[in-house]
């Protein structure tokens, strides 16, 4: 167990860990792509071929008319003009003449029919006249005709489709290790096979492991301590998108032998095991000693972030020799478990499968603030993206590993290569994406002040407008000043209170954005009071109460315009900050703000009235506030941002607004001017 701690604790480079993990798995002949197994052509589209595929028969396999007309002899329509046609003799089953009756031979055929044997070219029934009899012109193959008149030749082969012009019996139709396509279901099916012989699916057991954990369709409510699994669920989603076939096991709780039995069960069935949770070095961290116990651990602990205690290891498959099973200990926190997913997971799932690893798109984008890394760690940053203007800028997201919601709201991924000390704001890196770059260009990006109406404003836009985005990052009114000083973003959610003229938001965007013309269109006015618990057992009134020292506060963070509001009253009343407890504490939403207050780690806090109503908190008016969008005028004019202002005309999504507490949108819409 020592030497598993050890290699735990020092954390190996990510090349290195792979580089073991491959070669144990090279030696015991697990790293050659899986058999193939033949199934129905109609079910294979995603499958990879196994070998390749062999035409079996041409397509066509006969001479064919491509075209609706006259099955002819090239040569008998030579010298045709218009001032001299030529007739032809019409035979087969509609006069009962055959070709060796006539001279010039001419027989309707419709497009996909056998050329007859005599025949070398088809002439479009659109440039023959049908004559009867006497030499009138018809203009119908509906009753009998004997003869056709032309006025121009065709070639030999003209409008046929010769055999094999598709595809040549013997000819290779598909090479193995081809990702099919619909398309390729056809020309399979087109040479002749019914069946295709593919990659067998890798089979992959998730092991979830906690004894917190509690199943997602549980019906009684989730508990303080208790954690509801799912990450067994992205973690099959993820496999099955990669081409795996998936077995969930139920939760095991943490106890050695009943893992250890899971494991092993799992070992027998299965190519590959991942057990979720577990893999740290904590005293109920047993998903190591149980590797260790059923075969070897390769490596503990990779040196990236999120998800550096992973666990490498290979496990005997019930005895069998020459057939150990490789098992990934997988990190319990969420945002480690996808991320471990996409880098150890999907490459060796690739590699069984016969296809290269899934390429993302990238794109060059500009980091729009200074991000500094642990030295020793790749890093993985979760980062949003959006083109203002011509410029294409990356904003990053939280780097909690149990972040989930940062993976959802993530565009893509920024590597910070270890031994770096971060990143530069302004500096190019290369996003690997989640999202294509069209999604990219059709993004409006706010950043700015926190309100829950700016998520109904993405909620609307979605739908109003498919395939438009509003992506949103959370930083304040100055910080949303000052994004769009820099060119990062089109939109800027701003409440700053102009303790001169008592005006919102005016002053502030002459300040921060001189030479601007900037263009404020009012989203909401809304109600800033304490958020208290239930009862507000402390009996809170007004802003005078900030003076109750055993009272504990959770601030928003500098440059947020419910800070700004706060640090005008307290100056109004001569309150030092620092006399107020919990002042230095600071929140980034006025849910986050909302949820200290709910889980009992604070007393009271500045924000809306609608967080509190979320959650269930009681709530003390103190003043109303105007929210606005700071616009910079070439943004306010552009297409891009046409269908998010028309939305302040709507009459549903002003409805959905006023539903939530503590809003007023009878100004919904205004606009004013600030140039400076």
């Amino acid at each position: 167990m020592k030497e598993e701690r050890d290699v735990y604790l020092h954390d190996i480079p990510l090349d290195e860990a792979w580089a073991r993990f491959t070669g144990a798995l090279e030696a015991g002949g697990r790293w050659e792509p899986l058999p193939g197994e033949s199934i129905p052509v109609a079910d294979a589209c995603g499958r990879v071929t196994a070998e390749p595929v062999w035409a079996r028969m041409s397509s066509p396999h006969y001479h064919a008319s491509a075209m609706d007309g006259y099955a002819v002899r090239a040569g008998d329509t030579a010298g045709a003009t218009e001032t001299r046609p030529v007739q032809l003799q019409l035979v087969g089953s509609v006069t009962g003449q055959g070709e060796e009756d006539v001279a010039r031979p001419a027989q309707a055929v419709n497009t996909g029919a056998p050329l007859p044997l005599w025949a070398d070219a088809i002439i479009m029934v659109e440039d023959a006249q049908l004559l009867d009899d006497e030499d009138r012109p018809r203009s119908s193959l509906e009753r009998p005709t004997c003869r056709i008149e032309i006025r121009a030749s065709v070639a030999r082969w003209q409008h046929v489709r010769p055999m094999g012009e598709d595809m040549v019996a013997t000819e290779l139709v598909l090479p193995a290790n081809h990702v099919l396509r619909p398309v390729d279901l056809g020309a399979i099916a087109g040479s002749g096979h019914s069946t295709v012989c593919v990659r067998r699916k890798p089979r992959v057991a998730i092991i979830p492991t906690g004894s917190e954990l509690v199943p997602v369709d549980r019906e009684e409510p989730v508990r303080p301590g208790e954690i509801v699994e799912y990450n067994s669920m992205v973690l099959a989603a993820q496999v099955e998108g990669w081409g795996g076939q998936v077995t969930r096991w139920p939760i095991v709780a943490d106890c050695f032998d009943d893992i250890r039995a899971a494991v092993r069960e799992a070992a027998g069935t299965h190519d590959l095991v991942l057990v979720n949770a577990g893999s740290s070095a904590g005293t109920e961290d047993y998903t190591a000693p149980v590797v260790a116990d059923l075969g070897k651990v390769l490596v503990h602990g990779v040196a990236v972030r999120p998800g550096h205690p992973v666990i490498l290891g290979v496990i005997g498959n019930h005895g069998k020799a020459g057939n150990q099973v490789p098992v990934v200990g997988v990190p319990g926190y969420p945002v480690s478990a996808a991320l471990t997913g996409e880098i150890l997971v999907e490459p060796l799932l690739a590699r069984w499968l016969g296809r290269p690893s899934e390429p993302r798109p990238t794109i060059e984008a500009a980091i729009s603030r200074q991000v500094l890394s642990p030295m020793g760690d790749d890093e993985f940053l979760r980062v949003a993206v959006g083109q203002v203007g011509k410029r294409v800028v990356a904003t990053p997201l939280g780097r909690g590993a149990g972040t989930i919601s940062s993976l959802v709201r993530a565009d893509g991924i920024v590597l910070i290569p270890r031994f770096s000390e971060g990143l530069q704001a302004g500096e190019i890196v290369t996003v690997k994406l989640y999202r294509s770059s069209r999604s990219i260009a059709n993004s409006v990006v706010a950043v700015g002040s926190h309100d829950l109406t700016v998520d109904l404003l993405a909620q609307f836009l979605a739908e109003r407008a498919p395939g438009m985005r509003l992506t949103s990052a959370n930083v304040g009114s100055l910080g949303g000043l000052m994004a769009l000083r820099r060119g990062e973003a089109h939109v800027a959610g701003c409440h700053l209170l102009d303790p001169e003229t008592g005006e919102y938001n005016r002053a502030y965007v002459s300040r921060y954005l001189p030479g601007r013309e900037v263009v404020l269109v009012t989203l909401v006015e809304r109600e800033q009071g304490f958020m208290v618990p239930a009862g507000n057992p402390a009996g809170l009134s007004g802003w005078d109460d900030l003076q109750q020292g055993e009272l504990r506060y959770v601030n928003r963070q500098r440059g947020a315009g419910t800070r700004v509001l706060l640090d005008y009253e307290l100056a109004r009343r001569g309150i030092a900050g620092d006399s107020v407890a919990g002042y230095e504490r600071q929140e980034y939403t006025h849910l986050a703000v909302a949820a200290a207050i709910a889980s009992g780690t604070a007393d009271y806090g500045l924000g809306i009235r609608a967080a509190a109503s979320a959650l269930g908190l009681d709530f003390v008016t103190l003043a109303f506030e105007r929210y606005d969008l700071a616009i910079p005028r070439e943004h306010y004019e552009s297409d891009l941002l046409r269908p998010l202002l028309e939305l302040l005309s709507d009459e549903a999504f002003r409805a959905a607004v006023l539903a939530l507490p503590g809003y007023d949108a009878g100004r919904m819409g205004e606009t004013r001017i600030v140039k400076s």
